[in-house]
This record gives structure tokens, sequence and C-alpha cells, in this order.
């Protein structure tokens, strides 16, 4: 049975769907929550033109003080439910292999997580995270739309 539930959020309120998904499930079955948001980097290299190092330390530094606090709320409403969580930001221009590598370090039996759902060519061009959790996930992903 699933034990250990990765919920992976950007903080949207899409996300708040498979949160409390997560949360009620894991009362139903005594589990326990794994909270993680993945902050995008600084996207220029600091050695760029006009770039500067501190400007990107700096922007890192709120991406993963934002990420903290989207995983900080999750815990709250998990700690309301006496569900146990467990929190993990990561920084990455990768989310999905952040993803799936937060299922392994945890030993995660199943993923809940949400797809904004894009169609045609914003999919074709954007690619989905949710898409590649899916295509990489060894355990049971629940995608909620």
């Amino acid at each position: 049975m699933f034990k250990t539930i990765l919920v992976p959020t950007d903080g949207s309120s899409l996300s708040d769907k498979a949160i409390n998904a997560a949360i009620e499930f894991a009362q139903l079955v005594s589990g326990k929550l794994v909270a993680l948001s993945v902050a995008e980097p600084y996207p220029f290299s600091p050695l760029h033109e006009s770039a500067s190092a501190i400007e990107a330390t700096n922007y890192d530094e709120q991406m993963r003080a934002r990420a903290q606090q989207i995983v900080d709320k999750v815990a709250l409403i998990a700690k309301e439910a006496n569900v146990p969580c467990e929190t993990c930001v990561a920084l990455s221009f990768s989310p999905y292999e952040e993803i799936i590598r937060t299922a392994k370090k945890y030993e995660c039996d199943a993923v809940f997580m949400a797809s904004h759902g894009r169609k045609g060519l914003n999919k074709l061009f954007l690619g989905s995270e949710t898409q590649k959790v899916l295509a990489h996930s060894t355990i049971p992903v629940l995608v909620y739309r």
C-alpha cells in the first residue's frame, strides 16, 4: 500500500488539489507525505555580459525561499490533519528529474501531482514535467487536473 507519498508542488491552486488529495489519502492509510518544491536557478550564466554573480546568488536565494514557503504551507496543512510531512526544496532546471530523485531518496510509494493540461504546440514546445515524471517513474503517479 502507499505509505509514503511524494507531493511535488509549484504553489498553484491546481497543485493544492493534489496536496489535499494526498493528505486525505495519507490519513486513510496512516501514511506520511514528502512535500517537494523545485526552484528554477538563475537562467543566465554569471559570466554573461550584464549579469553579475551577485544577481545570480540573490535570485537563487529568493527562489529557494519561495520554494520553502510553498512546502512549509503543505507541512502546515498536513500537521493540522495529523499527517506527518517532510519538506524538501531543490534548485534545478529539470524539475522532473528532481521529482524522480526525491521519490527514490525518500523511498516513496506514489506521487500525487498536478498537471496544467497544456495541449497542442504549448505542450510540444514547453514540454510537460508531469509527462516526464510519468515516463520515468517506477512508482505509481496520480495526476490531478
